[in-house]
């Protein structure tokens, strides 16, 4: 097995995916390039009126019809290459495409008249594009065995041991038994194809230098990210820690365990748990961003949306109902399939949802969470006829730490990464989301926003 796989692009699958590219579109080209050739061939005969021999038509056609034919089984087979180092790979079917090109240009050029031939030029382009994927050394070995096959046939011919194919109408005289020509043709073709491999290689080499050096960058920015994660982590829930705390003595003392409070302190006290309860909650919400930028994996499992749903519906009942706000669920499906996913991430995006809807909604206000089937997927919709959210924060909404200008006047409390975790959590499921307002609900005063969750079954 021929090893052409630099050891740096083993594990490399954009280098693999690029490989793979350019053989379709080596294979398209190659189409074309059929095309052309028939299409130069009647043109010339017909039009240009060079006179080809009844050998040089018929191999002219044969070689036309050997290079469709070829192909289209490289068409066919390309669908099984694996990219995988120690078998027949994209890079190998590179290799093989590139000898079945120049062979068949060999011949070509030799029935289109040799040395004579416009046709030569070609080698040059298939040594410029063989450079782009394989490495110096193939490249090398394809010119140098190219170059001595042009000049061994020109001698050939030369000497009289193969005959020359003239195009007539094309050249006056024949060129292939001037000695001074055939040297001169010789010695320019070998200098420009050697100067084409190695500009052409040369190029290539710097470029996949670049991309490899842009990958090792990346990952180095990746292992730093993921420590700067543990570090907040680290450091947030250490602050969590003596604000949990406060929170509970607090609790004690409004829960009038240390003796009775007057009402004037017992305000203060409400005010000060509040906003210790409020750090709390905005500590959690750095922790789970956190959480999902450090950690790619998560535990997936069969989830029954609906269960899932129902069961947030159920724990934001009496939140729901201290607002005067009525909380609705409603399961509009026809396929009630279960969806592979995380649940408790899940739960927290869909949770955190309804959440806002009824901290943002309005007094008698509405909450409806529907389930449906759409375009073979299931989706989640949150709507409600509350704040709503301006239209020039709709394209933000879904950013880290941003709120909502009208939810900035409303409430105080928040952190802004709230919906930021709840897209990170749905993408990493594989689903989109979506907001619109006005939702459809809601009215001029309080149009209302619609959250709209799309997750694939897997």
């Amino acid at each position: 097995m021929i090893r052409l796989i630099p050891s740096w692009a083993h594990n490399y699958t954009e280098f693999w995916e690029a490989i793979t590219r350019r053989n379709l579109w080596f294979i398209q080209m190659r189409y074309w390039a059929f095309l052309m050739l028939t299409g130069i061939l009647l043109f010339s005969y017909l039009v240009l009126n060079i006179e080809y021999s009844s050998i040089q038509l018929i191999a002219c056609l044969i070689i036309s019809v050997s290079i469709l034919t070829y192909n289209s089984l490289l068409h066919y087979f390309r669908r099984y290459l694996k990219c995988e180092p120690g078998r027949i790979n994209p890079l190998h079917f590179s290799l093989i495409q590139m000898v079945l090109d120049l062979i068949a240009l060999l011949l070509l050029v030799y029935f289109t008249g040799g040395i004579e031939s416009p046709l030569y030029m070609l080698f040059v382009f298939h040594m410029i594009i063989g450079s782009l994927i394989l490495p110096g050394f193939a490249v090398y070995s394809m010119a140098f065995i190219s170059y001595i096959l042009l000049c061994g046939m020109i001698m050939l011919e030369y000497f009289g041991v193969i005959p020359h194919h003239h195009l007539g109408g094309l050249l006056g005289v024949e060129l292939s038994g001037n000695l001074y020509f055939v040297v001169s043709y010789m010695l320019t073709f070998g200098f420009t194809i050697l100067l084409s491999v190695y500009l052409a290689n040369g190029i290539a080499k710097q470029l996949y230098k670049r991309e490899r050096d842009l990958y090792d960058s990346l990952i180095k920015i990746n292992a730093a990210e993921k420590e700067k994660q543990k570090y907040i982590m680290g450091i947030v829930h250490e602050l969590k820690t003596p604000l949990a705390a406060v929170s509970s003595y607090l609790d004690l003392i409004l829960q009038k365990f240390l003796g009775p409070i007057n009402e004037e302190v017992e305000e203060k006290i409400v005010r000060a748990k509040f906003r210790s309860d409020q750090g709390i909650g905005m500590i959690n919400d750095v922790l789970n961003v956190s959480k999902l930028k450090l950690y790619d994996e998560f535990d997936e499992e069969d989830v029954n949306l609906a269960g899932l749903v129902a069961a947030i519906i159920r724990n934001r009942k009496v939140t729901a109902e201290a607002h005067l706000i009525s909380l609705t669920f409603n399961d509009e499906r026809t396929k009630k399939e279960k969806i592979r996913g995380d649940k408790f991430l899940l739960n927290l995006a869909i949770s955190n949802l309804v959440g806002n809807s009824i901290k943002y909604g309005v007094d008698e206000g509405n909450v409806i969470v529907t389930l449906k089937n759409k375009n073979g997927g299931q989706v989640v919709e949150i709507c409600d006829d509350g704040i709503g959210i301006p239209k020039e924060d709709l394209e933000k909404i879904f950013k880290d730490f941003y709120r909502s200008s009208n939810a900035k006047k409303i409430s105080t409390d928040g952190s802004g990464l709230g919906l930021s975790v709840v897209k990170q959590v749905i993408e990493r499921h594989g689903g989109t989301i979506k907001v619109d307002s006005p939702s459809g609900i809601g009215s001029m005063s309080n149009p209302g926003a619609c959250f709209t969750i799309q997750l694939p079954v897997k």
